[in-house]
């Protein structure tokens, strides 16, 4: 008897979308969480698009993290389920939603935020760049600056939400708001260490290095 020692993976849809309005890429996570909370066999989920410019502020935000009147209604501004402050969408910005079934890696939110990390900081060394992480804060940050954002909820060990990596956005929007409650770290792009860079780009580098961490196969997909 012949034994095939091809370690088997699991299938991970990806959807690589363009630029999609904040409210209607949250629906379409929430619809696909709750496919996969009636139907945990349904394969997990990798979205990748970039958002117009949209402020989306966490579960028990703190408002004076806003520097500008929410009730103005001169912004677009979501409150949303995810961990996390505030933080700023827009296009340049490269935004990664996970819709993970984590009984199939790790039971661990620690663990699971510590390997979305390490996708990036992966992506990151590609370009001979060094990320690091920050003891006591999520998210990736290089030389001092932090270039991408994690926050994420999880319903039943399903996870939706994900993170979203400063490629070349125009920044201006992040001095609007304290970018995720910290006020003494600044935010940064990888656009000032790599001026030519682009989002479509990194999608790939982005896509490569999510199927190493969790070792799933990628599976391009049309929704």
């Amino acid at each position: 008897m012949i034994h095939s020692n091809k370690i088997h993976k699991n299938i991970c849809l990806l959807y690589n979308q363009g630029l999609m309005p904040y409210l209607e890429a949250h629906g379409w996570q929430r619809s696909l969480l709750t496919e996969r909370i009636h139907d945990p066999s349904l394969d997990d989920v990798l979205i990748l698009l970039e958002h117009p410019p949209v402020y989306t502020l966490g579960q028990g935000s703190n408002l004076d993290f806003l520097k500008f009147e929410i009730d103005k209604g001169e912004y677009d501004v979501h409150q949303v389920e995810r961990g996390g402050e505030v933080t700023y969408h827009c296009p340049g910005q490269l935004v990664g939603y996970p819709i993970l079934n984590l009984q199939r890696y790790r039971k661990d939110l620690h663990w699971y935020l510590r390997q979305i990390e390490e996708v990036i900081i992966r992506v990151l060394a590609i370009y001979g760049l060094q990320g690091e992480r920050i003891p006591a804060f999520t998210g990736v940050w290089l030389q001092g600056r932090k270039v991408a954002a994690i926050g994420i909820k999880v319903s039943r060990w399903i996870t939706m939400h994900g993170f979203a990596l400063n490629v070349c956005p125009n920044m201006t929007g992040f001095e609007r708001i304290v970018p995720c409650g910290i006020s003494d770290k600044p935010v940064g792009s990888l656009v000032e260490w790599i001026p030519d860079i682009t989002c479509q780009e990194v999608r790939f580098y982005i896509a490569q290095s999510f199927a190493e961490v969790f070792g799933v196969e990628l599976v391009e997909s049309q929704p």
